[in-house]
């Protein structure tokens, strides 16, 4: 299970939100290396800024991993939305820190597939 904190800038967190997030970030565990999953640790920022054009909905997660810290930050108009491109975003990153940071029989599988 992933340590995971969430905090709300200048809006409420909901509690159908916050299972929302948690149920996503769990999701990415599995594309984490064995090794750097007890240290995982992710931190999520979202935040609400009303604008003349309507409300601008952000979303920040801070993912802290063993010699890499990764940061993906996405703002749409809805907070659900913002979260599914932070969480598609993450998946991305951390296949590739699965590349770098992974077992060597798993590189060696990666090499074979092609890139996204």
């Amino acid at each position: 299970m992933v340590e995971i904190d969430i905090h709300a800038v200048h809006t409420a967190l909901e509690p159908a939100l916050k299972r929302y997030i948690v149920k996503k970030i769990n999701r990415l565990e599995k594309y984490v290396p064995l090794s750097a999953r007890r240290s995982l640790h992710v931190d999520i920022y979202l935040s609400e800024n009303r604008t003349h054009g309507g409300k601008q909905c952000e979303c920040e997660a801070v993912v802290h991993l063993p010699k890499e810290t990764i940061r993906i930050r996405e703002a749409t108009m809805n907070m659900y939305a913002a979260t599914d491109i932070v969480e598609e975003k993450l998946k991305q990153a951390l296949l590739r820190y699965k590349e770098l940071h992974g077992h060597s029989n798993l590189k060696r599988r990666l090499q074979n597939r092609p890139h996204l």
